[in-house]
């Protein structure tokens, strides 16, 4: 499982699907997560993903150290699935994206991670699995973290 976790402020995500449009709830302040996930992930992986990401110090603090969590800032999220988090580019010019789990398996991890947030976190928005979207957001910082799951779980 991949989480790519940037700071953000007014992070938002515009979907496309079915002829309609509409947009999600808009995070003022807290992260944009892209969540990527693979055939072998889990709840249990999930989990501990998640409980690192809202576990995070990454917020200034009155004297500009990254020393304050998303709930010390009382951040939102903004939850967007991405699977071309697993593309692999080492051959050709056409990326593969075998190593992604399958939309069925994802979207029911990707909800289970949604509803995990909302229990934890006041303020969860969301993109659509599957959908065409455009997520809109200003990096503050920049400040951008990649959580893998082979490297904080094993």
């Amino acid at each position: 499982m991949r989480f790519v976790i940037q700071i953000a402020e007014n992070a938002s995500c515009e979907i496309h699907e079915n002829d309609l449009s509409y947009t999600s709830e808009v995070i003022p302040k807290g992260y944009m997560v892209l969540i990527g996930i693979a055939p072998e992930d889990t709840r249990e992986i999930a989990d501990k993903m998640i409980q690192k990401m809202l576990s995070l110090r990454i917020f200034a603090d009155e004297n500009g150290k990254t020393n304050l969590s998303l709930s010390q800032v009382n951040g939102g999220l903004l939850l967007v699935s991405q699977f071309t988090l697993y593309a692999d580019c080492r051959k050709g010019n056409r990326p593969s994206f075998v190593k992604a789990a399958g939309p069925k398996e994802a979207e029911a991890l990707y909800d289970y991670i949604v509803a995990s947030c909302q229990e934890k976190v006041p303020q969860v928005a969301t993109g659509s699995f599957g959908a065409d979207m455009r997520v809109s957001f200003t990096n503050v910082g920049p400040f951008t973290i990649l959580l893998d799951s082979d490297e904080i779980i094993k």
